[in-house]
């Protein structure tokens, strides 16, 4: 295969980290060559973070440049639109709408931008609006957006069975919150989306 370029991109507090574990161990797992970044960004709770995982035969950097994403993962949707340019063509973003302000937002200083997606798409990628949220919190936590968002993912990588993600899945995850995870887990790989115009 040739390689595959993810970038997951949320705020701090979102699971970005145990996502991009979770998604370089299942790579691993199946034999490929893995790198993943650290955590850029303002990893405490409210700042903006991304990670960067590569995977394929062979990969030298996991650093991803505009117009050379694959996939976009995305838990929060300012953070999607913020992005966007990342993107190759025919790449796909994956998103949850929610919206969590900003600083510049909460002090009343810009509004929130809620086109930005709208107002800076493309016609040469696809955009999926996964409803996490709310998939999350029937799972018995709103913290598990990022499985779920995963689990949408991983239906789109043919690639690789899902047992494989099962697999690492119970590798990454506490035993105390295995079985929530593998319940989002499910709820993604299972929803069917619209892909928005």
């Amino acid at each position: 295969m040739q390689s595959v370029s993810i970038m997951i991109v949320g705020v701090g507090g979102q699971g970005t980290l145990l996502s991009s574990k979770l998604l370089g161990r299942v790579f691993a797992d199946c034999g490929l060559d893995v790198k993943v970044s650290e955590v850029h960004g303002m990893s405490q709770r409210g700042g903006s973070v991304v990670t960067y995982v590569r995977a394929g035969e062979r990969v030298y950097s996991p650093i991803i440049c505009h117009g050379e994403a694959d996939y976009i993962i995305a838990f929060e949707k300012l953070e999607a639109a913020r992005y966007l340019p990342y993107l190759k063509v025919g790449g796909a973003l994956i998103f949850n709408p929610q919206e969590i302000a900003p600083m510049a937002c909460l002090y009343g200083k810009v509004p929130y931008p809620s086109q930005a997606i709208e107002e800076n798409s493309r016609e040469d990628i696809a955009l999926h609006a996964i409803d996490a949220l709310t998939m999350a919190i029937s799972c018995g936590s709103a913290k598990a957006v990022n499985i779920v968002l995963l689990g949408y993912l991983a239906k789109q990588l043919y690639f690789i069975e899902k047992d494989a993600w099962e697999r690492a899945l119970a590798e990454v995850v506490s035993p105390k919150y295995l079985a929530l995870n593998q319940k989002a887990f499910e709820l993604g790989y299972t929803y069917t989306s619209e892909v928005l115009d």
